[in-house]
């Protein structure tokens, strides 16, 4: 792939362009899914495509072909080049700096050739064992909205007329169910998943099925409540979504324009000084671990927030320029042949509590296990989500609570975490500890 990618090059140079580069992958994706111990769909996928990016001396343009045979390469080196003719050159754009491009691949154990060997049979066979633990877990797991096993490899290539090329194989697994429970006349739903880059560190089928059925069975019986101003207790999965917005922040797109509300917050306290944030895109075997980034930069470890600090910006070349900074790695290739930001492995590390401590610690408050919507505004950090969780009563979880809306200000939730638990567990690229909010705003009725 790289020996293509770097005759793509030498080919678009010789019709004008002064600097490209190129991107290169293909991907074979499978998906089981099972319903009542039958067979729903199986699908199977592979793509390919190529990125070309190409800057002449007076514009610029990029384009993607799924077509990798020698025409085809050859015609969208002709179009791209065609497109930049007309377009008008950014004064931030162009190619990272030679001396900054990476000197090295490092291996980052992202591959699990043994785990692609497994059967389309072996496939349905664990979906069917996640979906039969979940119905056996409970007498109220009554139905099933199903079950789903899911493999994917990709083989991933760049290079860059700056002199680097380099390439990496990945592999994903992933297995969720979502049964459905029923009592009284009331039903509820809810899901479990494992997912991993070796097929040999998800859970197991039945653990999975066991967790989904306990999830779906706690919220029968969920109650309105009405609103009050109590403290607020993220479970790991939503907890992560607050990492994730304070990434999406602190992207360098949403800085040059203006959208954040950590422009020029750089070396400022943002949370207390038991916080800190990481995106570590060389964790080995990690979701979404990288050697690289989509433009050649090395991977590394960033420290975003340094207990309570604003540290660090999740920038590419392009945002670095516009906003006077340098790059961070946190380039990713957008299926059209462009550059955005994206994260890789992104955490809030741990802290010292036990999680049922953090629950212990609420008079009166909510235990937040799943959030709904995209309720937040990142110019003012104006924050409120539709919610699903648990009453808090005496330092116990009461009764499920639904149709309940959280608010508050993400600079006064970040700046109101009192306490962080110690069950940080790496499920997906963004993962947190619970996580405890001195005081939000819980809306019901």
């Amino acid at each position: 792939m790289v020996d293509r990618l770097e005759d793509l090059l030498r080919r678009a140079r010789a019709q004008g362009a002064v600097e490209a580069d190129a991107f290169m992958v293909e991907e074979e994706i499978q998906t089981v899914q099972v319903r009542m111990g039958q067979i729903e769909s199986l699908k199977h996928a592979r793509e390919n495509r190529c990125s070309l990016r190409i800057f002449t001396a007076t514009g610029s343009a990029s384009a993607t072909s799924s077509d990798l045979s020698p025409p085809a390469l050859g015609r969208l080196i002709d179009e791209t080049v065609a497109l930049a003719r007309v377009t008008q050159r950014d004064e931030y754009s162009g190619l990272p700096a030679p001396e900054t491009l990476a000197r090295e691949v490092p291996e980052l154990d992202l591959w699990d050739r043994e785990g692609h060997r497994l059967t389309v049979e072996a496939k349905v066979e664990q979906a069917r064992r996640a979906e039969a633990a979940a119905l056996e877990a409970d007498p109220r797991i009554r139905n099933s909205e199903g079950a789903e096993f899911y493999d994917r490899q990709a083989r991933v290539a760049y290079a860059v007329s700056g002199g680097f090329a380099g390439q990496f194989r990945v592999s994903s697994f992933a297995l969720s169910v979502t049964p459905v429970a029923a009592d009284n006349g009331h039903m509820e739903r809810d899901y479990w998943y494992s997912a991993a880059r070796k097929l040999g560190e998800l859970e197991s089928p039945e653990a999975v099925g066991r967790e989904a059925a306990r999830r779906a069975c706690r919220r029968l019986g969920a109650r309105k409540q009405a609103t009050a101003e109590v403290p607020v207790i993220f479970d790991p999965e939503s907890a992560a979504s607050l990492v994730r917005a304070l990434a999406m922040a602190a992207s360098g797109p949403s800085l040059y324009r203006g959208t954040s509300f950590l422009v020029g917050r750089l070396g400022e306290p943002l949370a207390p000084p038991s916080v800190t944030i990481v995106d570590d895109a060389l964790r080995p075997h990690g979701l979404g671990s990288r050697p690289f980034d989509g433009e050649g930069l090395p991977s590394r470890r960033t420290v975003l927030l340094d207990r309570g600090v604003l540290q660090s910006y999740l920038l590419d070349t392009y945002s670095a320029r516009k906003l006077g900074l340098r790059a961070t790695g946190h380039a990713a290739r957008e299926g059209g042949g462009g550059v955005t930001v994206g994260y890789t492995n992104l955490y809030l590390e741990p802290g010292p509590h036990a999680p049922e401590a953090i629950i212990r610690s609420v008079d009166r408050g909510l235990y937040v296990t799943e959030l709904i919507g995209f309720g937040i505004n990142f110019v003012t950090g104006d924050y409120s989500r539709g919610a699903v969780g648990y009453w808090i009563e005496r330092g116990e979880l009461a009764y499920p609570v639904e149709e309940i809306t959280i608010a508050g200000n993400l600079r006064e939730m970040y700046r109101g975490i009192e306490m962080i638990g110690r069950d940080l567990v790496f499920r997906d690229q963004t993962a947190a500890p619970t996580l405890k909010i001195s005081r939000m705003t819980v809306a019901g009725h």
